[in-house]
């Protein structure tokens, strides 16, 4: 049986929504077990990066102040790959300056969150990140094969989840020394023409019987270290015949692994009443009332909104997601409000305040 979220331990963060570019609650103070804060996205704003912004490396003099939020993919205290938005210097060269925040003892030090740790080797110079047609090609010094053979997929999923949140990059290549890597310098693992987030993270392998005829998808759980609760992408094998976007609910309804540590807010008995329907990016599932798990089951909590719009947004195409309840597409939130309109995903994810 999976581990639920438990209710009731206290969590000093908080949870804001923009859905449909409106606001839900976003200036009312939660209650002690709300989840991180998740900022959905404004659909009146652009978050392209230009070209010019991504690999110049020259700071501008009136931004050294300012600060902008960054999603960094650093290690927590299970050993997994997660997500931690923080507050870094305002630059011009920011994918270059995301790697420099995930070298151990580097300039992240500071800001690591309870239980987080730099991923690349102490002591590695970022050379530079060279963007050209979607491909993202990261120049480490020779510090960067100092890491533990054991840590290498870890190592690669960091870099590349963090460089992909950049919507100018699609797959991210490894430079040592200016030499093009074909595979990575300790465990060989391949890197080929160069990996994505097509290649999955905190990969789980062990309920496979036959790999070549699975695919891959990414869904949510909730991981908690101490008051802090954070969101946590995991990477299964489904099979490949099965619909991507019911196999999405299928795995997140099937819970977390038991050999992790990870959580779910779904209580027992959720189904699925028909497959999700998608029509220019928005999907729209419609469940049982056994989603209802907040308020005496009158409401979908925060976490469950959460875990359904981060998984599903994950996957190809899929922008929104609607929520319906018995076919009801009004459905109650956590605040009290009316979820009536699609979600979109979040600009940032687990961006509390530690």
């Amino acid at each position: 049986m999976h581990r639920s979220f438990k209710t009731g331990v206290p969590v000093l963060i908080a949870l804001a929504f923009l859905v449909s570019g409106c606001s839900f609650g976003a200036n009312e103070i939660m209650d002690e077990t709300d989840p991180p804060p998740i900022s959905y996205v404004d659909e009146s704003t652009s978050f392209e990066f230009s070209m010019e912004e991504m690999d110049t490396e020259e700071t501008n003099s009136d931004t050294v102040n300012e600060e902008t939020m960054r999603e960094l993919y650093l290690l927590d205290q299970n050993g997994l790959v997660a997500p931690q938005t923080l507050a870094l210097p305002k630059t011009e060269g920011v994918a270059k300056q995301a790697l420099e925040y995930l070298v151990k003892d580097g300039p992240v030090t500071q800001f690591l969150p309870n239980g987080f740790q730099a991923v690349i080797p102490a002591g590695t110079e970022i050379y530079g990140v060279n963007i050209k047609d979607g491909i993202a090609i990261a120049d480490f010094s020779e510090q960067f094969k100092e890491y533990r053979p054991e840590d290498e997929l870890k190592l690669l999923q960091a870099i590349t989840w963090t460089l992909t949140q950049f919507d100018s990059v699609e797959a991210v290549k490894i430079r040592i020394n200016g030499y093009d890597q074909e595979v990575m310098p300790v465990n060989e693992t391949p890197i080929g023409e160069g990996l994505s987030r097509l290649n999955g993270i905190n990969l789980e392998m062990e309920n496979v019987v036959d790999v070549t005829n699975s695919k891959a998808v990414t869904v949510y759980f909730l991981a908690q270290n101490g008051d802090n609760v954070y969101y946590v992408p995991v990477t299964r094998r489904v099979n490949a015949k099965e619909d991507q976007l019911t196999a999405v609910i299928s795995q997140l309804l099937m819970g977390p692994s038991s050999f992790s540590r990870l959580l779910t807010d779904f209580r027992s008995g959720v189904e699925l009443l028909e497959e999700p329907r998608y029509t220019n990016g928005v999907v729209t599932v419609n469940f049982n009332e056994a989603v209802l798990n907040h308020n005496e089951g009158t409401a979908i909590s925060d976490e469950v909104l959460n875990l359904l719009v981060l998984s599903l947004t994950e996957q190809s195409g899929v922008e929104k997601v609607a929520i319906e309840v018995n076919g009801e597409s009004e459905v109650q939130m956590a605040t009290g409000e009316l979820l009536s309109e699609p979600v979109s995903r979040p600009l940032k994810v687990n961006s509390g305040k530690y």
